[in-house]
């Protein structure tokens, strides 16, 4: 009877890296020729088709610039398909709530449209725009330069609330990590 061989995993410190193995591991290559970087990046290899090629990731974005996934049918043809494709819940665009949301998409508030209304923005109007708008009105309606007018002093107080909305509004958009 044979003993065993001594392990190398006993005691404490391990006398290799975890996650190593004597096994060889198997990497995938890039399925482009002469390339011999991994082939992590799957791509079809025609459109409805389970076959994939599996480039890295310069051969994937090269790949991916040229596709056309309506190649080769005619107007009505590739009009149709897409129809078809957007009856059924995977043809639905991801909603603004889910994903990574610019303002114009649906991200702003009720409040936060109404601010850019008092100020005579778009909805789509980034802060540097709101900046600018509000500085220019409130200047014009500043209580100083337009002493004893209420009509003045209840606009600039509009333009004072618009703002300070907004500015809270991108400070919660804006990451700080």
């Amino acid at each position: 009877m044979s003993r065993a061989g001594r392990s190398m995993d006993w005691g404490f410190p391990r006398w290799r890296s975890y996650g190593s193995s004597r096994e060889a591991a198997q990497v995938r290559l890039c399925d482009r020729h002469g390339c011999t970087e991994p082939g992590k990046c799957p791509a079809p290899k025609s459109p409805n088709s389970p076959d994939r090629w599996y480039f890295c990731q310069k051969h994937a974005a090269e790949y991916n610039a040229g596709w056309d996934y309506f190649a080769g049918l005619d107007a009505e043809e590739a009009a149709r398909r897409e129809s078809d494709e957007q009856t059924h819940n995977a043809g639905y665009k991801e909603s603004a709530h889910y994903g990574w949301a610019t303002s114009g998409d649906g991200s702003r508030s009720r409040d936060e449209l109404r601010a850019l209304e008092a100020l005579g923005l778009d909805p789509d109007a980034d802060f540097d725009a709101v900046r600018k708008a509000w500085r220019t009105k409130a200047k014009e309606v500043h209580p100083d330069v337009k002493p004893n007018d209420p009509e003045a002093a209840k606009a600039f107080q509009t333009y004072q609330l618009a703002y300070e909305v907004l500015r809270a509004a991108e400070d919660r958009r804006e990451w700080k990590g």
